[in-house]
Order: C-alpha cells, then structure tokens, then sequence
C-alpha cells in the first residue's frame, strides 16, 4: 500500500504556506536574516529524500514511521526550546571573519556546530536539521559555486553509509560530527606539496587575482629555498594581485606586478602558469576570476602549462555550456572617470575555461581535466 513518506507531508505543509513573491534584488540576504526564512527555498527538503529509496533499494515501515515524526517535530519546533536560538547563518559568518579561511570550510564547519547544537532524537531528525541547514546556507549566496559544492558535498559524506541506521543516536551522532569535523580539515599543505616537483629552479611563473592554494604552494616552494620569480596580474577590479605581490615580496620572493592587459605582453618571459578557482566542474574546466580564461587562452597558444590548484569541496555537479550559462555573480566596477549614464558596464566577477588546463592540483591528487568527472562520480557516491 502507498504511504505518504516524508517529503510528500512536509511538501504539503509547504504548498499551503503563503510564499512572498517579492524578488531579492541586488545582493545575498543580510547576514541577520532568520535561519527560519522559509521563503528562500520552499521545497528545501523534498529533493533529498526524493532519491532516498534509490540510495537504500527499499523504504521500511521503520524508516516511513521515524519519517513522519521526524517531520512533525520539525514543524512544531524550528529552534532549541530554551537558551538563544541557534543560527547557522550567524555561526557561519563568525567564521567567514578569519581571513585564511575559505567560504566553502566557512559552511562546513557552521554546519557542525549545526550538529553540536541539534536536539534531535533520531538520525532523521538530524538528517532534516542538516538539509534545512545547508539549504538555508545556499541561498545565502547562490552565485558561490564553492558554498554550493561544498554544503552538497558535505551533506553526502556525513550521511552517506547505511551503518548510521544500525547504531545507536548517540553514537550514530558522534561518528557524524568526526566526520564533519574530518571533513573540514582539508589542508592546503597537501596541495602545496604535490605541485613542488614542478616548481624548477630559475622558473618564472604567471599567478591571476589571490589564491589561498596559489599562496600555499608560492610560500612552501619559498620555504624549500626554491629560485623562482613571479608575475602577478593587477586582479582588477578588487586588485587582489596587489595582495598577493605584497604577499609575496614579505617571502623575499622576487615579483612582478602587471596589468591585466599585458598578460600576452609577458608570457614569452613565463614557463608556468597557476590560478585558483571558485569552482571545478563536470567537464574539467573551471570557474575562476574574471580573465582566467583569456590568461589560459594566450599561455596554450604559446605552449605554456596552466595548472590549477582547488580543493576537492570545490568540485561541483555543474556543466556550463558557455560563458553565460551561469548565475552572473556580479561586483562594482571603478574606472576612477565617470561613466555616463547611457554606458552599460559589464559587471561579472568571474569567467570560464572549458580547456586548455594542463593539470589540477587537490586534495585528491594531482588530475588531469578529463578524470575531474570520475572524481566527481566518487564524491557524490
């Protein structure tokens, strides 16, 4: 007999809720926005359990019944009965203060806290807790590929194994909480240190914008008293280039500061390129700062390797088609001159490079672009 399993009780209670139609204009939600704002994605659980019977072969009784309470005790209590109510949102931009801290770990870690702060009784109930967290943490900002990919990612390796069912809740919690912590311990030393076999002595390499990854393996290959000299782009329009130039000349390592238009200008003097991203995709490329694609374009024509260097919680379920089939994540632009009004301004922070990447330095190892997807298909195993 069909029985009404979580997602279809709580899409009920959803569909019958009124949902404002007022578009958010302009910017992500501030961060004192309620976590509880249900308006900034009514459907933040069905989704999951959509595809909870494929991932376990059969749905029980058991699991339909801990479902339904589970449900029920989600909507008659949104928050800790006493004490101040807990708020991802707020534990999440606690964290985003440090400043050698990645927005992706940033998520990660506020959404362990979600699970030292949970009162739930049942995995479920954890489970709910989580998804409604990392829901509400995506739509903070939905132009940040590496928020996304990094709550999804979460989110299938706390939860991942059936041995969860079979345990007790307290211990059940406690190996979901090391996992979560586990998970954001990813090192950028790791990185750092698979890239220094191609970092050669007398090198010359070309770095686009601040990459905390680029910085790491920049200052290891420092540290190692490696003989090399930088290029760093001027990054317009926020200038991070300039950042890490002074970075860079704290190291004692010798930089070149240029602007972003003397790329193909300079690239005869280089013999590496390496970036960062915001994101890594299904198809090898990646989602980086505005001009990593020209960069990329001018090296391959002159036969130089561009390497990248990301974490693994940056790899995401994406597969653009072209530059514009992204969300526009967009920035203010100052030409220092007025513009007049009639003058439309391309805004976009960031581009994509569908090819012409050499090799991508993570977590994982070091990969080639055509063994991103397989990596992909693990993670979200």
């Amino acid at each position: 007999m069909w029985r009404r399993s979580a997602s279809f009780i709580l899409d009920k209670h959803q569909n019958n809720k009124p949902i404002s139609l007022t578009p958010s204009i302009g910017s992500p939600p501030p961060l004192s926005a309620s976590v509880a704002d249900e308006n900034l994605n009514p459907n933040h659980i069905s989704a999951y359990y959509q595809t909870r019977a494929a991932h376990h072969e059969i749905v029980t009784s058991d699991w339909l019944e801990q479902a339904q309470a589970a449900v029920r005790r989600y909507l008659d209590q949104d928050s800790p009965v006493s004490g101040r109510p807990f708020s991802v949102i707020e534990e999440f931009d606690n964290w985003r203060q440090q400043p050698a801290l990645a927005e992706a770990v940033a998520a990660i870690r506020a959404l362990a806290a979600v699970i030292r702060a949970s009162e739930a009784n049942t995995m479920m109930e954890l489970e709910i807790e989580l998804k409604k967290a990392s829901d509400t943490l995506k739509a903070w900002d939905t132009t940040s590929i590496s928020l996304t990919a990094g709550c999804d990612l979460f989110m299938r390796y706390v939860t991942r194994t059936s041995a969860l069912e079979s345990e007790d809740f307290n211990s059940a919690k406690s190996r979901v909480l090391g996992r979560a912590e586990k998970f954001g311990e990813i090192s950028n030393k790791i990185i750092a240190t698979l890239s220094q076999d191609f970092i050669f002595d007398g090198c010359t390499i070309l770095v686009h914008g601040f990459s905390r990854v680029v910085f790491e393996i920049l200052k290891t290959a420092a540290q190692n008293k490696k003989l090399f000299r930088v290029l760093c782009t001027e990054g317009r329009p926020d200038k991070t280039g300039v950042l890490l130039a002074k970075e860079l000349a704290k190291l004692d390592v010798p930089v070149k500061l240029l602007i972003d238009s003397a790329v193909a200008y300079c690239m005869d003097e280089v013999d590496m390129v390496f970036v960062g991203a915001d994101g890594v995709v299904e198809s090898g490329g990646v989602i980086n700062m505005m001009g990593t694609y020209q960069i990329a374009i001018v090296a391959h024509s002159m036969n130089k390797p561009v390497y990248v260097a990301a974490e693994s919680y940056k790899f995401a379920r994406l597969y653009p088609l072209d530059q514009k089939d992204l969300e526009p994540a967009l920035q203010p632009i100052d030409f220092g001159v007025s513009v007049p009004p009639k003058v439309e301004v391309e805004r976009s922070a960031r581009d994509y490079t569908p090819q012409f990447l050499t090799l991508l330095f993570t977590d994982l190892g070091v990969l080639t672009p055509s063994v991103v997807s397989d990596e992909l298909i693990q993670l979200y195993l």
